[in-house]
């Protein structure tokens, strides 16, 4: 357990602090309503070494931890979560690859996407499997040296945008013993978009469905053994909810410090709103609850990088609690905004719309006390 950073950890949160603020942070709002997908952006972030930060440094990675990670995605997140999330994401996927792929794979894809200048995204969820992953139906069937693929995956975060689509497919029987993952290249004939998503929030990375239609793949493009593609999945989500909930931590960081510069210029009554107790009340709930959440995050990430037997379950706890609190903590930014929080200028009601999807994504916060509970019914037998 760590209850303080050390030099290089502080050093590591402060870069991506520095980046966030100077190159994201400015732009945020325009990217919201504009629906831009700032890759040039995310590609400076890499040349800090931010594409690629628990990848292997042998193919260009960082080489880093899930605890710099989570500091990292926390720190652009107070930028912006949604941007914070897609380089998330993208972490993710290129993680699959560096711990599965074999050497051949590691090397032909991994070095560009760590410098960003290939974007990956990550593909399990299906207009009708998303809490019931393991009822994906995506069809893999091997022809020879290559697999035919026909299916469809829904809510894929850079999808149209991306270059290799990490993909969850069936390639046996029902259930997860039947599913394999498939590294697939954005330009496989067979493979195709459905239109960028109308969202709540998340506006600046596009969501699409991926659609296959006898999609021819290589075999060889396949990570490890045929049949592990669940266990593959369910170890990127490990991280990827970890991640999930340092980019919430962040919009709730970047939605208090808005309040308290907002309350203390703003008057009622002939008094400042921090003059209020019950306003200082809120914020001390606020903040309480948001360095609750961050601790729990950093144990759950420490958990991870340890490879301790309950780090699944910390994962879980962590992602329902840090994103459940990062967006009450938004709520109530907006609400100490008054009628102005609900105006887009003042970025609170981005932040708000930006981090509700945090509760569903990578598995649902239901879906995590389900996870929870079952570790813990297992482990009173």
């Amino acid at each position: 357990m760590q209850f303080a950073l050390n030099e290089d950890q502080i050093a590591v949160r402060d870069m991506a602090r520095d980046f966030a603020a100077e190159k994201i942070a400015p732009h945020a709002i325009r990217w919201d309503e504009d629906k831009h997908f700032p890759v040039d952006v995310m590609r400076e972030a890499a040349g800090l070494g931010i594409g690629g930060v628990y990848i292997r440094d042998d193919v260009g990675g960082s080489d880093m931890t899930r605890f710099d990670a989570a500091l990292i995605f926390e720190a652009l997140a107070q930028g912006c979560p949604t941007v914070s999330a897609f380089i998330s994401i993208h972490n993710m996927a290129s993680w699959m690859i560096d711990a599965y792929g074999n050497d051949a794979q590691r090397r032909k894809w991994l070095p560009k996407l760590c410098t960003m200048e290939l974007l990956a995204s990550y593909c399990l969820t299906e207009p009708g499997s998303g809490s019931d992953a393991a009822a994906l139906r995506t069809r893999a069937v091997r022809d020879g040296d290559h697999y035919v693929l026909n299916g469809q995956k829904q809510f894929i975060s850079g999808a149209g945008k991306g270059d290799l689509y990490v993909v969850m497919v069936r390639t046996g029987g029902d259930g997860p013993g039947g599913i394999s993952t498939l590294v697939i290249e954005g330009d496989t004939l067979g493979l195709s978009f459905g239109a960028n998503e109308r969202k709540m929030g998340w506006n600046a990375q596009p969501t699409r469905a991926v659609i296959f239609e006898n999609a021819r793949v290589p075999v060889e493009n396949r990570l490890g053994d045929e049949g592990i593609g669940f266990k593959i999945a369910m170890a990127g989500l490990d991280g990827g909810r970890i991640n999930i909930a340092a980019c919430s931590l962040g919009g709730a960081q970047s939605a208090l410090d808005k309040s308290l510069a907002y309350m203390k210029e703003r008057k009622a009554f002939g008094k400042r709103l921090d003059e209020f107790q019950a306003l200082q009340f809120r914020l001390a709930d606020m903040a309480t609850e948001l360095e609750a959440a961050r601790t729990f995050v950093w144990r759950a990430a420490a958990a991870l990088d340890r490879k301790d037997a309950d780090a699944t379950m910390l994962c879980a706890m962590a992602k329902r609690f840090g994103t459940d609190v990062g967006f009450e903590v938004a709520n109530q930014a907006l609400q100490l905004h008054g009628g102005y929080g609900y105006l887009s200028e003042y970025g609170i009601e981005k932040i708000v719309r930006d981090l509700r999807v945090h509760q569903i994504l990578e598995g649902t916060n239901e879906i995590m006390r389900l996870i929870v509970s079952r570790k813990l019914i297992e482990g009173a037998r």
